[in-house]
């Protein structure tokens, strides 16, 4: 309500996990360094506020070098390079087009995630 001028208590402990987050990020993009990292950026928002996110990091992020830490599949489908763990050692890399063409871990977990987003929209009749 008083925009800048808001009082967000000791540490921010008025704000939400949401509102935190997203102000961390914030303040690493205009802090201006050149590697950014970003754990779980979007682990504490709704799923539209994910997606104005991850559109906004694009945009601000163009130039940077950026290490994003993410569980959510959505978060990591626009990156140049991409880790899949498993297990705490390197299961595969390389980009979204190749990770899917391997049809390893990666591709299982999108597929899986298709499944479930088709499944949420087109469910099975009850019997």
């Amino acid at each position: 309500p008083d925009g800048l001028d808001t009082m967000v208590g000791d540490q921010g402990a008025a704000l939400s996990g949401g509102q935190a987050q997203r102000l961390a990020i914030a303040r690493a993009i205009l802090k201006g360094a050149p590697i950014v990292v970003l754990d779980e950026p979007t682990s504490q928002i709704d799923v539209e506020t994910e997606a104005l996110l991850n559109r906004a990091l694009e945009r601000l992020c163009q130039n940077k070098t950026v290490l994003l830490i993410a569980h959510r599949l959505s978060t990591i489908e626009q990156a140049d390079r991409i880790v899949v763990m498993d297990k705490g050692t390197v299961a595969e890399m390389g980009t979204r087009e190749e990770l899917l063409a391997e049809k390893g871990l990666y591709s299982t977990m999108i597929r899986t995630k298709q499944e479930v987003e088709a499944e949420a929209l087109h469910p099975a009749p009850a019997v």
